[in-house]
């Protein structure tokens, strides 16, 4: 233990360059490292969703081998994180849903959405690679598709600042690309529907509460936290890695099922009226103020109205 705990952190980049989906890796626990590198807000923009379907496609068409140093290694370990400042990802990209939906461009938006379940199944099932096991990395916020992107990995390691939380429900939408399918089996259907209905962002240690994350890890420490969680699971990764997709056998994430939501939500995208359209435009002016100004929340209690995004907190 104490050997590879000395071997660990040495990484070496591999992958496509000036993506907006950084990779490194490290050789000495098989650990592939990508991060969200945003240009402008951090959404899930259509560059950002293609760089990072690049990647994973060609992980799950090479079997989980990686090429890094001109050497072919195994990948054991897949970790999400994020570059952006204090945010792990906001969610869908506004902009992008106000303009195609004023523009009534049914089909754009439906291949949006089907671009983020995709990348979505294909963390859900591993990318086809046996033995793989999936980490989410937050270390800021992560808000609708973001929270929802964080929930897809078999492990999720949350650092005790953060919020998270489903805000689609104060411009009269719902979470469509997964949250439905990824929080009923983590709390139960009922819990996963007060969630969404609340709208509320909710604090870190009150999501490890729930069982929403597996890891609560100190400020600052997010990527140490995962390095231990590794370090601790790595002698018996085969047989950890087979209850993950036992999971995956026994309350199964179908396609099929995802397909349904997202075209539901795409339906519902469709019957939002102008003042839903205005309090979408509202929550996008916030978000990139915040970028702009680099703000995050000081405090981890968001009962008080004050402490949630503006926009949000407007609408509660």
């Amino acid at each position: 233990m104490s050997n590879l705990r000395d071997a660990m952190g040495l990484r070496m980049p591999y992958g496509k360059q000036e993506s907006q989906f950084e990779t490194e890796f490290e050789p000495a626990t098989g650990t592939i490292w990508g991060y969200f590198n945003p240009r402008g807000t951090p959404c899930f923009s259509l560059g950002l969703l293609k760089d990072i379907r690049a990647h994973d496609e060609a992980l799950a068409r090479d079997g989980g081998t990686v090429v890094a140093g001109g050497e072919p290694h195994r990948a054991n370990y897949y970790v999400c994180g994020s570059r952006a400042p204090r945010v792990f990802n906001f969610g869908g990209d506004l902009a992008l849903f106000m303009l195609l939906i004023k523009a009534r461009d049914r089909d754009a938006l439906a291949h949006y959405a089907r671009m983020c379940i995709d990348n979505m199944h294909a963390r859900i099932q591993n990318y086809g690679v046996p033995g793989l096991v999936t980490i989410s990395l937050v270390e800021g916020d992560a808000l609708g598709g973001g929270m929802e992107c964080a929930l897809s990995s078999d492990v999720v390691v949350v650092e005790e600042s953060v919020q998270m939380g489903l805000p689609e429900i104060v411009f009269n939408l719902f979470p469509g690309m997964g949250a439905c399918s990824l929080l009923a089996r983590r709390v139960g259907m009922r819990e996963a529907e007060r969630l969404m209905l609340s709208g509320r962002l909710l604090s870190a240690g009150e999501l490890h509460e729930r069982g929403i994350i597996d890891v609560l890890a100190k400020n600052g420490q997010g990527t140490t936290a995962v390095q231990e969680w590794i370090a601790s699971n790595h002698r018996r990764r085969n047989g950890t890695a087979s209850i993950f997709r036992a999971r995956q056998i026994v309350q199964p994430i179908t396609r099929s099922e995802l397909n349904a939501v997202a075209e539901l939500w795409v339906d519902a995208a469709f019957r939002l009226e102008d003042k839903d359209l205005k309090m979408m435009g509202r929550i996008v002016r916030s978000q990139m103020r915040r970028v702009e100004l680099g703000v995050a929340p000081a405090s981890p209690t968001f009962d008080a109205p004050e402490m949630l995004e503006p926009a949000i907190a407007a609408a509660l």
